[in-house]
């Protein structure tokens, strides 16, 4: 299925977000610099070994004004990582690339190492939001850890390892060492994940492959990290990655290989999953429920539309209470985990 999607309204961060950031280590004081980095003086395309366009591009700024956002670049990154705003003399900016593909128009910062030239990325982004809760409703309800910043109008992620998953796609399903039942069932438990907590748009550039080397074979973990789509959109087929046309193949790999009973068992473990963790971080979970549930993070119309959507899909009523889209977040959680368990 193709979907249309126009350009996301940022919506900024209220006072109840910012108090919760603040609770749990999000909120740092580090310049606001996603506006600065915008004053590039060229442009240049970046290509990858194919010679395709990565829709990335490389900055390249004055010299006087590069020398400034070099501190406070390395400042951030150590923030980051360490939680310590001092910086090490081996750490270097090395590269400033920015992207005008999608929503969020990101900068990704490369940080090197001189010691050794080993590099890292991080990524700078409007503070959205939306695209908060997804990263928080992450941190907390997958089996993932992310590590975010935020301040003023300014958001900092750091970079997600993995395989894209488009590249995925086109080169892993068709090798011999390849074990594609493993990865139709982690394609199964992701879309679970992502339609429980309601994280959209999951086509196959917004997430990657984690690959672990194993025994004798490999384990795969599917990663979102594009969380733009946090329960915005109205439709429910844009919360389940398989409707996705680019995600077909994945689809494909699933029906064959799977039978409806084991895509069920699949299901349910990732279910189970959640519980668990939503047992093990319920405090935090109720107070970003809280910080949630009164936002304005989408259109009134989009609401009433995901809602009654909601309502047809799992064949009740409960969410005609909803009002945002936060309250059918959590809504949605616990009506997942509680018809899972008595299921069992």
């Amino acid at each position: 299925m193709e979907f249309k999607l126009k350009k996301k309204e940022f919506y900024p961060v209220s006072e109840g977000l910012w108090s919760y950031l603040e609770e749990y280590g999000r909120s740092f004081d580090f310049p606001s610099i996603y506006e600065e980095l915008h004053r590039f003086s060229e442009l240049f395309p970046i290509f990858d070994k194919e010679g395709n366009d990565t829709l990335w591009k490389s900055c390249r700024y004055e010299a006087d004004f590069l020398a400034d956002i070099k501190t406070k670049l390395t400042n951030i990154y150590s923030i980051l990582k360490t939680g310590d705003s001092r910086v090490a003399d081996h750490l270097d900016l090395q590269r400033v690339d920015y992207c005008e593909f999608g929503n969020s128009r990101p900068f990704r910062i490369r940080i090197v190492n001189l010691f050794n030239d080993n590099y890292d990325s991080f990524y700078v982004k409007v503070a959205d939001a939306s695209r908060i809760y997804g990263l928080e409703l992450e941190h907390v309800l997958s089996p993932n850890r992310i590590n975010y910043l935020a301040n003023g109008s300014t958001l900092i992620e750091e970079h997600i390892a993995g395989v894209p998953g488009d590249n995925f796609i086109r080169d892993y399903f068709d090798r011999e060492e390849t074990n594609r039942v493993r990865i139709a069932k982690e394609f199964v438990k992701f879309n679970e994940r992502s339609f429980i907590r309601l994280l959209g748009d999951m086509r196959s550039y917004n997430y990657v492959v984690d690959i672990t080397p194993d025994f004798e074979e490999e384990q795969y973990r599917v990663r979102a990290i594009d969380f733009d789509q946090q329960s915005y959109e109205g439709q429910k087929e844009i919360y389940l990655p398989h409707c996705f046309e680019e995600n077909k193949p994945v689809v494909g790999l699933c029906t064959s290989l799977l039978n409806y009973q084991t895509m069920n068992q699949y299901k349910d473990e990732e279910r189970a999953l959640v519980a668990r963790r939503m047992q093990a971080s319920h405090r935090r979970l109720n107070a970003c429920w809280d910080a949630m549930i009164p936002e304005r993070i989408s259109t009134d119309e989009k609401v009433l539309q995901l809602r009654d959507d909601l309502n047809q899909f799992h064949s009740t009523k409960i969410f005609s209470d909803c009002e945002t889209m936060g309250a059918l977040v959590k809504t949605n959680v616990e009506h997942c985990i509680s018809q899972s368990a008595s299921e069992r």
